[in-house]
């Protein structure tokens, strides 16, 4: 079968469907047990550092894997490997809601987040080759809604599937929907390549033990502290591994990156931006999650309601950007997303305090929830159009690497400045330390309001440039 016949309005719906619940999925996986950690050790047992790992395991290998998930489905076959991420995917959430013992779910965790990697940068390329570029933002907007939403409502799911039924639901919840996913996407997506599609050995070990040295020190530095050695030698091992990575993109033949990339204004700024949205938006609901549990008092499924206005803003807002950015453009769209969350945040470290009702919460949530609606719609369409049609599988799979670390960065970093200046000691000390992490979170998103406006003007629509020489999406290699 043809890309042609792949890009009909059936295929297309269908690429939609299969492509936005596998990522939701993935997404969804990254913070859904933070609020069932208390129940899993109650069953499990283990101590601190045990349940940081039930966390941790999965955001790190899903993170250093990205870039090799991508390469490795251009160069094999976008659905081949996207049907094996989703199979790996779903038999590890088996085994982590079967898990006997504290250390086998550590290791299931790590074996999802395995499959995650695979699986999520695929969905994006698999979407692009099925969708007419005319129609590419909508569907990226709602793709990003999709996903937007899943990593924002994480806690919500898992506080409401521990508290009302078994915290082994939250991994229990994947296996029927990926049970149904596996035939759906062999039957209804076409198969596509990169051409000359090539592994990278040198550059995956080398970006994948560098990204690994930095999201673990990372993700313990807030429990570890900066300046312990754990933290510093993944600081400055991973720095030098990504150095030598980059200098890799520079100097060998086809790198996996090839660092010229870079020197495409687009590629680069909607990169930069992604990062410090991710950086401001994880660090963010981290905290405002917990201020809502632990200052105001509300259980984890009430909470996780309470901050809908926020996270379910993307559902609706997104569809609606994403139509508005195939006609004026994503660059504006992007950076008036990215303004509104600083704004939204602003707002919040303005008004909060120990005592503050939901009814004055609820307009800074609107307007941050939009904001990051606003961004997700139009920032996929505007990567995957700053780039060539081959370079699209590594393009995501790096800008999703990048939006991983950002998370990481955002918690620790805005951890630390809570730990810093406040602490869970009482409510007004909790308030002390969240008022200038919230500042940093603003902060932080303004930078990404400079960095989304420096995307070139001439990309900002939905279609990809094709370089002088490039095959078009029709000329992908393609089989049924």
């Amino acid at each position: 079968m043809s890309e042609k016949s792949a890009a009909r309005p059936a295929g297309a719906r269908w690429a939609l469907i299969i492509t936005s619940v596998a990522g939701f999925m993935a997404a969804l996986d990254n913070l859904v047990v933070t609020t069932a950690l208390p129940s899993i050790r109650a069953d499990l047992g283990g101590g601190l550092s045990d349940l940081e790992w039930t966390v941790n395991a999965y955001t790190l290998t899903f993170a250093v894997l990205l870039m090799f998930g991508a390469a490795l489905g251009d160069r094999y076959g976008r659905r081949r490997f996207f049907l094996v991420g989703l199979a790996i995917f779903t038999g590890a959430s088996a085994a982590a809601a079967l898990a006997p013992g504290i250390d086998a779910l550590i290791a299931a965790r790590a074996v999802q987040g395995i499959g995650a990697a695979i699986l999520m940068p695929l969905t994006l390329t698999l979407l692009t080759t099925a969708v007419p570029a005319e129609r590419r933002g909508m569907a990226y907007g709602i793709w990003g809604a999709v996903n937007g939403l899943a990593v924002a409502s994480g806690p919500l799911i898992g506080g409401g599937l521990t508290e009302h039924i078994s915290w082994h639901w939250i991994f229990w919840l994947n296996v029927p929907i990926g049970l149904a996913l596996l035939p759906l996407a062999r039957l209804r997506l076409n198969e596509s390549t990169a051409p000359d599609a090539r592994l990278d050995v040198r550059g995956t070990a080398l970006i994948s033990l560098g990204l690994f040295g930095i999201v673990y020190a990372l993700v313990n530095a807030t429990s570890h502290g900066w300046t312990s050695g754990r933290v510093l030698t993944g600081l400055i091992g991973g720095a030098a591994l990504v150095a030598a990575f980059v200098r890799h993109g520079i100097t060998a033949d086809k790198p996996m990156l090839p660092m010229r990339m870079f020197r495409n204004r687009g590629f680069a700024a909607i990169n930069a931006a992604s990062t410090l949205m991710y950086v401001g938006m994880f660090g963010s609901i981290f905290l405002l999650s917990q201020f809502l549990q632990n200052v105001i008092g509300y259980g984890p499924t009430e909470a996780g309601l309470r901050m809908l206005p926020w996270t379910g803003m993307p559902m609706i807002v997104a569809p609606i950007a994403g139509y508005v950015s195939d006609r004026i453009g994503g660059r504006p769209v992007a950076t008036a997303g990215l303004a509104l969350q600083a704004i939204g945040l602003g707002w919040f470290a303005l008004i909060v305090s120990p005592h503050m009702s939901y009814a004055a919460q609820f307009p800074a949530m609107i307007v941050s929830g939009a904001g990051m609606a606003l961004f997700l719609a139009p920032a996929t369409s505007l990567l995957m159009g700053s780039v060539r049609t081959a370079q699209q599988g590594i393009a995501s799979g790096t800008n999703n690497a990048l939006r991983e670390v950002g998370g990481a960065l955002g918690i620790a970093a805005l951890g630390s400045i809570f730990a810093a200046q406040g602490g869970y000691g009482s409510a007004s000390l909790f308030v002390d330390g969240l008022v200038p992490a919230l500042w940093v979170g603003a902060g932080v998103l303004t930078v990404g309001v400079v960095a989304a406006a420096l995307y070139p003007r001439r990309q900002s629509g939905g279609a990809t440039p094709v370089a002088a020489g490039e095959p078009s999406a029709h000329a992908l290699q393609s089989t049924t």
